[in-house]
């Protein structure tokens, strides 16, 4: 089948999540022509599994010693906090800001107060240790025993990010079922087609980048490359619904990872908490239930004061999607591969989108990669936004 219109642009970007969303504004803004291509709705891969954490590295700084990982997400928050008060290199203005820090507390453990202690020390000018009154209030209980640390981490509402990422650029956006996309090399170009209902389109572009998470697997299949390979590394995340008030906060353990993160987020029922961290990552091995009854068991054993009894309890199985690592290790920092027309980007951490971004120009930069003249394009339908899995009422059944 013949594509009814054949549109030629600079870029075209596979994936609707926050890291493909921040490229479309900035290569839009650098005078590149793009669009961006979703197979579902906008935000609806990894993006709506995050907890929202614009992370600044103190989690990964636990040993007492400034990993690469805790390097590469350091200067995030002060480049995210600037696009949220409209004086970024995007305008975030419109982002629902849940929490302007994410906290770190520490049990009365020796390995919990010494991670606490490192983490303090070696992320300095990000934590900062609260006397009692400043503590979070489900931290000012009398059966409190241990640290508090508030760090420079805001926590975003990640539907408001997609809106606010999304809606500048409404017109280079849509719909396209990956499925149904063949490609075939045009000279120095790329072209691609694909069918939405009943329509064929095609567009011919100079390059093409993968943010498509999970998805670009077959991506690269389709166009006939295998390599950058990728790797999962599945979590089982909870979801507690029905809690009075909100708490964002990062448990400290004896290992490198947090015992358990928290975050909310409100709900027609009150707060949904939303957990991971070391409880999530061993929780793969559970089945749903017991992973419930462990997580029953660690909010006594952590909060005890609380009332859980009446609190609605689910689980959520997400797969992390990156570059194939030694030992499938957690890679360090965002990951872009760029070979001639094809770039392969996997952010790591939603934190690292605007350095995911960065990364991409930079290649096209170094390739000479030029600018086109501004155009319309003729585009299948705009792909809407996904909802927030604790919004999903068969979720809780």
């Amino acid at each position: 089948m013949t594509a009814d219109a054949i549109t030629t642009t600079d870029v075209v970007i596979f994936g609707g999540g926050v890291a493909g969303l921040w490229l479309l504004n900035r290569l839009r803004q650098q005078g590149y022509q793009a669009i961006l291509l979703e197979s579902q709705q906008l935000g609806a891969g990894q993006t709506r599994f995050a907890q929202g954490i614009i992370h600044g590295g103190t989690k990964y700084a636990l040993t007492g010693k400034l990993t690469a990982s805790a390097e590469a997400v350091g200067r995030m928050p002060a480049i995210w906090r600037a696009c949220l008060e409209g004086q970024g290199e995007i305008d975030l203005r419109g982002v629902n800001v849940i929490s302007p820090h994410q906290y770190m507390w520490s049990t009365t453990s020796l390995t919990s107060r010494l991670s606490g202690f490192f983490a303090s020390r070696v992320m300095k000018s990000r934590t900062l240790a609260l006397s009692k009154s400043e503590r979070p209030h489900l931290f000012q209980h009398k059966d409190f025993r241990g640290q508090v640390y508030q760090l420079d981490e805001p926590v975003l509402d990640t539907s408001t990010l997609i809106r606010a990422l999304a809606e500048p650029q409404r017109s280079a956006i849509s719909h396209c079922d990956f499925a149904t996309l063949n490609f075939e090399k045009k000279n120095e170009a790329i072209e691609l087609n694909w069918q939405d209902n009943g329509q064929q389109f095609g567009v011919i572009a100079k390059q093409l980048v993968l943010c498509a998470g999970e998805g670009n697997e077959d991506l690269l299949s389709k166009l006939g490359k295998n390599e950058p390979r990728m790797q999962r590394r599945p979590l089982n995340m909870l979801m507690l619904r029905g809690m009075a008030e909100p708490l964002f906060a990062h448990c400290l353990g004896s290992g490198t990872v947090p015992r358990i993160t928290i975050t909310s987020h409100p709900d027609e029922k009150g707060w949904v908490w939303y957990l991971g961290g070391q409880l999530a990552e061993e929780g793969v091995q559970r089945s749903d239930q017991e992973q419930i009854k462990v997580a029953k068991q660690e909010m006594q054993t952590l909060l005890p004061w609380l009332d859980y009894s009446h609190c609605e309890w689910a689980t959520l199985r997400v797969n992390r999607a990156e570059p194939l690592q030694p030992g499938v290790k957690r890679p360090d920092s965002a990951f872009v591969q760029h070979q001639k027309n094809i770039t392969t980007v996997w952010p790591t951490k939603l934190a690292l989108s605007p350095l995911a971004a960065d990364m991409v120009l930079d290649a096209f930069a170094q390739a000479g990669f030029q600018t086109s003249p501004e155009k319309k394009y003729q585009l299948a339908e705009f792909p809407g936004y996904a909802s927030l899995p604790w919004q999903e009422k068969q979720r809780w059944n």
